[in-house]
């Protein structure tokens, strides 16, 4: 498995799992949550005690970056 962490700042955390094509990106500071798929290999994250969104997940990234180009 190849994960790749960032640190944006003190709050945003990137991750990249490079084999898997799934980068997820959270705000804040970390904390119980639960995913909800919203579209096709999009999930959000949201705190489970106040339900505000923290995080996103995008599935096959790589790809779905490419295709931007084409637009």
């Amino acid at each position: 498995m190849s994960l790749t962490q960032t640190n944006m700042n003190e709050g945003t955390r990137i991750y990249y799992d490079e084999e898997l094509d799934y980068l997820t990106i959270f705000v804040g500071a970390p904390k119980p949550n639960y995913g909800e798929d919203i579209a096709d290999g999009i999930t959000i994250f949201k705190d489970q005690q106040t339900d505000q969104i923290i995080g996103i997940g995008v599935q096959e990234f790589r790809e779905r970056t490419n295709s931007l180009k084409e637009i």
